[in-house]
């Protein structure tokens, strides 16, 4: 354990880590690249310890000192104690949760090595938004899901948002990023998964439909808000589902869908 250091200085180096975090094209360009992401709060911090994710420093407003105290206690990183008015200085917005963790990243899993064992995976294609990434993340460790796929264009589930709207759990549920997309489906399907795809086209059977059939190991591959599914996506799925909607309503918002479609296809009991 090493003793609380008072920084008062906004421009001091040991705080580069959590220099400008509301530059979402800087954050994206940096923490992939320097091998880090930032845990905002005390509980998505804890969660990203008892994940095994290994603590670079910790940046800490005064009262959350004795709060976080058994955290300083079992780590070796630096823990930097700012004022509030500091901290948004160099973070560039009011850290109101108090406390501050960066973390180490971790090499990210080949997807055949999550996919033994599985029965339930999520692909999501080409995810933006860090907000509903996030979601879809909290819903897959909610509902059962073993694993989650992202395409190479979706969004960053250790991007300081993704974490903070998933509450920490995108450190519970295996996820790895797909490199050869769409031809990364036929993985799946070599494994034996029915690849089931989101979307509005004529021949999508329902949900409902799609739970009956009970598949012994089902992908179930979510698309963009705006533009859905991609062409190529939608040629290699197996079989299009739709969520049946009411008054008048086309669709879901990607993260309400994937709650809808992980709950309605979840394993049944033996």
């Amino acid at each position: 354990m090493a003793a609380p250091v008072t920084v008062t200085d906004p421009a001091d180096p040991r705080l580069h880590d959590y220099t400008d975090l509301t530059d979402v094209a800087l954050r994206r360009r940096r923490e992939p690249a320097e091998g880090l992401f930032i845990a905002e709060g005390e509980k998505v911090i804890r969660r990203a310890g008892d994940a095994g994710y290994a603590m670079r420093s910790m940046l800490l407003s005064e009262k959350w000192v004795d709060v976080m105290r058994d955290v300083i206690e079992e780590t070796t990183a630096p823990v930097y104690v700012v004022s509030p008015a500091v901290a948004e200085q160099v973070t560039g917005y009011h850290v109101h949760r108090g406390a501050l963790a960066s973390m180490h990243r971790r090499r990210m899993p080949a997807p055949t090595a999550l996919l033994a064992g599985a029965r339930r995976i999520a692909v999501f294609e080409d995810i933006v938004d860090h907000a509903n990434v996030g979601a879809a993340f909290r819903n897959a460790a909610a509902l059962g899901v073993d694993a989650v796929l992202l395409t190479p264009r979706c969004a960053d589930p250790l991007y300081r948002r993704s974490v903070k709207v998933s509450m920490g759990n995108v450190f519970q549920v295996p996820w790895t990023r797909l490199e050869s997309w769409p031809h990364d489906l036929g993985t799946l399907r070599a494994e034996g998964f029915t690849v089931a795809a989101f979307c509005l086209s004529d021949r999508a059977i329902t949900l409902d439909e799609l739970a009956a059939r009970d598949h012994d190991r089902l992908a179930l591959l979510f698309g963009t808000e705006g533009d859905g599914l991609t062409p190529g996506a939608l040629d290699a799925a197996d079989v299009h589902v739709r969520i049946p909607m009411d008054a008048g309503v086309d669709s879901l918002n990607v993260a309400a869908a994937s709650a809808v479609a992980f709950y309605a296809t979840r394993p049944r009991p033996a």
